[in-house]
């Protein structure tokens, strides 16, 4: 009875402490990135951790040669005008509604860029998931 005391509440104070909380997100740079490309690209996301926060994250898109998305200027003109946003503006809001949340997949779409928004939202809750393991290799998501 008294062996069964100290390991109960031992256990307690594990949980007490946090010793044990496997949800904090590890210090390092972890990437996700889409498995399939779309439209001609293929979008990720990077982010940052220090002392279980993220400090910096970059959402995008690549081309296969490599190329970025919110560098090519037509493709920015071209969406901008049939939807009124451009990967630029979208990517970074996207990102600093994360930096700000500091939870995956909470998200409000933007309007012209809700199909990305999606996609930001499978990124981040894998990329997320990469940093409470401390995997630092790229995951990709279907």
């Amino acid at each position: 009875m008294k062996k069964y005391l100290i390991i109960t509440l031992f256990c307690m104070a594990l949980l007490l402490c946090g010793c044990g909380d496997s949800s904090k997100l590890k210090d390092g740079f972890y990437t996700a990135e889409m498995a399939e490309y779309s439209h001609g690209w293929k979008e990720y996301l990077c982010i940052m951790v220090k002392n279980d926060t993220i400090i910096y994250a970059e959402y995008n898109a690549k081309n296969p040669s490599g190329y970025i998305k919110s560098w090519d200027n037509s493709y920015m003109q071209n969406m901008l005008t049939v939807t009124g946003t451009y990967p630029n503006e979208y990517t970074r809001n996207y990102v600093s509604q994360l930096l700000a949340s500091q939870t995956p997949g909470a998200l409000d779409a933007i309007s012209g860029a809700s199909s990305s928004s999606e996609t930001f939202k499978k990124l981040s809750i894998a990329v997320i998931g990469q940093a409470v393991k401390g995997d630092s290799a790229t995951v990709i998501v279907e």
